[in-house]
This record gives C-alpha cells, structure tokens and sequence, in this order.
C-alpha cells in the first residue's frame, strides 16, 4: 500500500510538472515579414505613376505596363537597374534610391493590379506574329515564345515574365534592345532576338499586345 501511494504521489507531481512547463513555456510564432503596401504606394504616388500609372497601366507605350507582373520579375529587374546589370538611364537613377525592401513593396503592389488588357491591331488569328508566338520558326532555329511564356502570355513565375497585354511598342523596343545588346541582362533573349527581324519583331510584339 506505501508503494503504490509512493508511486501516485510521484505520478502526481510529474503531471504537474509538464502542465507548469506547458503554461510557462508557450509554443513560438514564426513571424513573416507583411509587404508594407502604404510604403509602396507612396513611392508609386511621387515617383513611378508619371511613366507607369497608378496602377501599373501605363499610357504611355513606351513604358511597360507592370500591372499583374510577376514580382520576383520585378524584384529582379529593378536590382539590376540599379545594379547597371541593365542599362537604362532613367531606371537605374529611380532604383538607385530604393532600398531592397522598397523594391520587393513595389513588386508586390504591383503584381496586385489588375492587368487592363490590349487590342492586337494586324496580328490575330492565322497571323505571322501567332505563327511565330506559338511556333517559332524552324528554318533558322527559333523557338516558340509560348514555351517560356505560355500560350496566353502569363508567364512563369520566378522563370518568365508574363508577357499576355503589354504594349507592343514597349515588347518591340526591347526586342531590339536585346538583339543589338543594349539590353543583355537576359543572354536567353539576346540569342533569341539575334534571329529575328524587324518585320518578325513587330508581328510578335503585335500579337502579344492582343493575349489574354
């Protein structure tokens, strides 16, 4: 009988024991880290609205539409602006004066913008810029767009750009830009616009501007 109560006190005092320790010592958070969005739509407000819109549609076709962007794309690229990785003289003076955290605010509240879509004005159905977009060009070795883009244009995240909407004067400016190496932050593209030409350039841009 004094074993058996021996042993019950003991029992007794181990539950209570890891009860107290319980209480004491709660289970800890993991505490991620929330996009300040009123940051980002400050530095919109006075900074990136004159070329790209509040809202990320610019009217501007010679500015991008970063609307719906993916924002490791946007994180990547504004790097790399200020960088110098790509040249841009008014981009890498804007994201010379952004701090990591500003860039990955703006990427977000960005990406969550809703996309107004394009017209494509000669290139739809039946089209050179959807042969070449959904095809490629076997003769000289060029790849499909859509392979990397996907076959409306959205993209890939953390890999592609979503392409479906943009204006075609922008995606034809570029398109240039990485043929001549102006623009070499993308060695993938460089290789691919070397293959083009103007008229191949225009079609596809064309066609892009029209996906949804």
């Amino acid at each position: 009988m004094q074993y058996r109560n021996l042993a019950w006190l003991v029992l007794s005092l181990t539950l209570s024991i890891s009860a107290h320790a319980a209480t004491a010592l709660p289970e800890k958070k993991v505490v991620t880290a929330v996009p300040e969005v009123k940051s980002a739509e400050t530095i919109v407000t006075t900074v990136c609205s004159a070329c790209h819109g509040m809202d990320g549609n610019s009217v501007i076709t010679t500015n991008p539409k970063l609307a719906g962007q993916h924002p490791e794309y946007l994180v990547k690229q504004l790097t790399e602006f200020k960088a110098g990785k790509r040249a841009n003289a008014v981009m890498s003076g804007m994201a010379a004066m952004l701090s990591d955290e500003d860039m990955k605010n703006l990427a977000v509240y960005f990406s969550g913008q809703k996309l107004t879509l394009g017209q494509t004005k000669t290139n739809g159905q039946g089209s050179l810029g959807e042969k070449i977009y959904r095809g490629g060009i076997a003769a000289n070795n060029l790849p499909a767009c859509a392979s990397c883009h996907g076959p409306t244009g959205a993209g890939l995240p953390k890999q592609f750009p979503r392409l479906g909407g943009q204006h075609a004067d922008y995606t034809l400016a570029q398109l240039r830009t990485f043929r001549t190496g102006e623009r070499a932050n993308a060695p993938m593209m460089m290789t691919i616009a070397a293959k083009m030409t103007d008229a191949e350039m225009s079609a596809v841009a064309d066609y892009v501007q029209g996906l949804r």
